[in-house]
């Protein structure tokens, strides 16, 4: 898929001479988020990042030169999705906000990108796994068009990123289908400032 223009935003794949600051924002994002009291990762499982940019499965959001955004996908999620995974769905993961952009509403870029390349690639979902306890967060979400399918607890697994083992989290989707009547997303309705976390 061609890298996505929208006057100077561009959204293409992160490269191993990125890793540095990825490594930072991840960091940076999870002290803010304990600062202001919300659940963050306990650890971030770098070799799983690594092998995100060697499989050219992150993306960061460029505006000019800088770094605003980065975010991960998957084609399969079946450690978390379970039988629900049947290779109809682009999953996200990992998005992490630039604390110098936030506000820009970075969260709506990735969606229409997402939207965008699921219906290039014949995908019915957009599909995401968050804290199923971050209430806020999941009504941001369902602001953009998401449904709550269910909260699920992760296993321990091996194929599993070690931040995102036995852990409560709610399934959030889109169906695509359902909105083929809709524009692309511009806007979170419910959306409170003094109320966001990772976005």
């Amino acid at each position: 898929m061609p890298p996505d223009k929208n006057d100077d935003i561009q959204i293409v794949n992160t490269t191993t001479e990125d890793y540095d600051v990825i490594s930072l924002l991840f960091k940076k994002a999870m002290e803010l988020q304990g600062k202001n009291g919300y659940k963050v990762w306990n650890d971030i499982d770098e070799a799983a990042l690594k092998e995100d940019i060697r499989n050219k499965l992150q993306y960061k959001i460029l505006k000019g030169n800088k770094i605003v955004c980065i975010f991960s996908i998957q084609y399969n999620d079946p450690f978390i999705w379970n039988n629900r995974d049947k290779n109809d769905a682009i999953y996200l993961h990992r998005i992490v906000v630039n604390s110098n952009f936030k506000g820009q509403r970075q969260f709506e870029k990735v969606l229409n990108w997402a939207i965008q390349f699921a219906q290039h690639n014949n995908l019915e979902f957009i599909r995401m796994d968050i804290w199923a306890d971050n209430e806020n967060l999941i009504n941001y979400y369902k602001s953009f068009g998401f449904k709550l399918i269910e909260n699920y607890k992760t296993t321990n697994a091996q194929e599993l990123p070690i931040q995102n083992r036995n852990l409560n989290v709610a399934l959030l989707e889109i169906k695509l289908s359902d909105n083929k009547n809709k524009p692309l997303i511009t806007q979170a309705i419910f959306y409170n400032e003094k109320n966001k976390s990772t976005f």
